[in-house]
């Protein structure tokens, strides 16, 4: 009944939900939750993912650090990146400054001009609002911070 109350508001009643279709083959229990292992499995093997990459994900998207991830949780990482995790993490691994483990921000400032947002195409401020918010006071983004700021973009709408 909360599921279907759930799928409603989702929008997803009386259509394939493929986010819960997927969900759903690494569930042990009724509750929606995967305890670690399963989640990590899912992810290396329904979005070819490295044990590394699954980790980032899980702990990008563990909302909550309970080292479970939630239906909720899921769907906040399928609707953002789902398909996309790989090509997001190769984007990042090509920004990188030589293996630091963060990225040259020049050049993400030059590949952010191309992707699309919510919105469409970023201007150059809004791409520099984005990079230093992500940054913040360290000045780096790691691929943890990278993940999250290609998630805000792409659900981003611009200013009203």
């Amino acid at each position: 009944m909360a599921e279907n109350v759930q799928a409603q508001e989702n929008g997803t009643h009386g259509t394939k939900d493929e986010a819960l279709s997927i969900f759903s083959k690494y569930q042990s229990s009724f509750a929606r939750r995967l305890k670690k292992p399963e989640a990590m499995n899912m992810l290396q093997t329904e979005f070819n993912l490295t044990e590394t990459e699954a980790q980032i994900m899980f702990t990008a998207f563990d909302k909550d650090n309970n080292d479970v991830l939630s239906l909720w949780e899921f769907r906040q990482f399928y609707q953002t990146i789902g398909a996309n995790a790989h090509d997001m993490i190769e984007l990042f691994r090509k920004l990188e400054q030589d293996g630091s483990g963060t990225i040259d921000i020049d050049k993400a400032f030059d590949a952010l001009k191309s992707i699309d947002s919510g919105k469409g195409k970023l201007s150059d401020e809004e791409i520099a609002m984005f990079l230093k918010t992500t940054a913040g006071e360290s000045k780096t983004i790691d691929l943890h911070k990278f993940i999250n700021m290609m998630c805000r973009l792409k659900v981003y709408k611009g200013t009203a």
